[in-house]
């Protein structure tokens, strides 16, 4: 059967991405409020502010009771740090929350414009994204952080400081390092995706290895500031790691893509069902669908 197609004039379309974008922006409006104002705990004993912790409380509470090095006081330099944590927090957390209904809806806009093969390459990018941007959160929240801290701490007592940080700076190196290690981590989703449109070759990275690792290393050093050797060459490892497997798997693609530009000499693929039409036919064979 024949998809059917529906065609739209510009203003609707512009119509429908407003539509969809005013969604997702309601969900991240209301994730944020329900992060910030919603209590943890709904049993309440006679005195009512006692009790109330809100979402994002124990949120920020369980992540100090993890990364908070023993000995170490969190302090407020600014009368508002704690307002500016609170409603940062929330926002961050918030749109955590809301990020799944922001894909859906591009996603909702995008698919009707997309070929068969289009879509399965997509879902594919997005499904390896979503698997190593999540590791890369795993790793550095459990992984660099500790290091981190544990790096930094006995510079205070070299220089005969008391172990008190500022409660923003100490959140928001957390968010910082966890959230720019997940990014790094999907290196090899972005090559393969450049690969499989044909937009780069793998020889534009293997012949310029050397390179590629000295700006990996300036990543590593700009995600791990100052946190010491050992949490700077794990991170480069596993950086090194990621982009090996991204060239193998990217090289695969090309030698498959190798094959489909040499089956096109013959004929050509169908852009619905990627079954091969013979050279000069219009409808796929399999499918029936037009190819023009």
């Amino acid at each position: 059967m024949l998809r059917k197609e529906k065609y739209m004039t510009f203003w609707e379309h512009t119509q429908e991405l407003i539509q969809r974008l005013r969604i997702a922006f309601y969900t991240l409006v209301i994730s944020t409020v329900a992060i910030m104002v919603l209590p943890a705990n709904i049993y309440f004993d006679n005195n009512f502010f006692n009790s109330y912790e809100p979402l994002v409380s124990v949120i920020l509470r369980k992540v100090r009771e993890r990364a908070l090095p023993q000995g170490v006081k969190l302090i407020g330099l600014e009368f508002l740090s704690p307002i500016e944590l609170y409603l940062a927090s929330s926002f961050l957390f918030g749109f955590i929350i809301a990020l799944p209904v922001f894909v859906y809806e591009i996603l909702k806009f995008v698919d009707p414009a997309l070929y068969p093969h289009e879509k399965r390459i997509l879902y594919s990018f997005l499904t390896y994204f979503t698997v190593l941007f999540a590791s890369g959160l795993f790793f550095g929240y459990y992984l660099l952080v500790p290091l981190g801290f544990a790096a930094l701490l006995p510079f205070f007592q070299m220089v005969g400081a008391e172990l008190y940080i500022s409660v923003t700076d100490f959140y928001y190196f957390i968010f910082f390092l966890t959230v720019m290690c997940g990014f790094a981590f999907t290196f090899p989703a972005i090559l393969m995706l450049l690969v499989k449109f044909g937009i780069a070759k793998t020889s534009m990275f293997t012949g310029r290895r050397k390179y590629l690792y000295f700006l990996l290393m300036v990543i590593v050093f700009i995600i791990t500031p100052g946190e010491g050797g050992l949490a700077n060459l794990l991170l480069f490892s596993v950086l090194i790691a990621l982009f090996e497997i991204g060239i193998l798997i990217a090289k695969y693609q090309e030698r498959k893509r190798g094959i489909v530009t040499h089956l096109s000499l013959i004929g050509r693929q169908c852009k619905f069902c990627n079954e091969l039409i013979p050279a000069g036919v219009i409808f796929c064979p399999s499918c029936k669908k037009a190819q023009e």
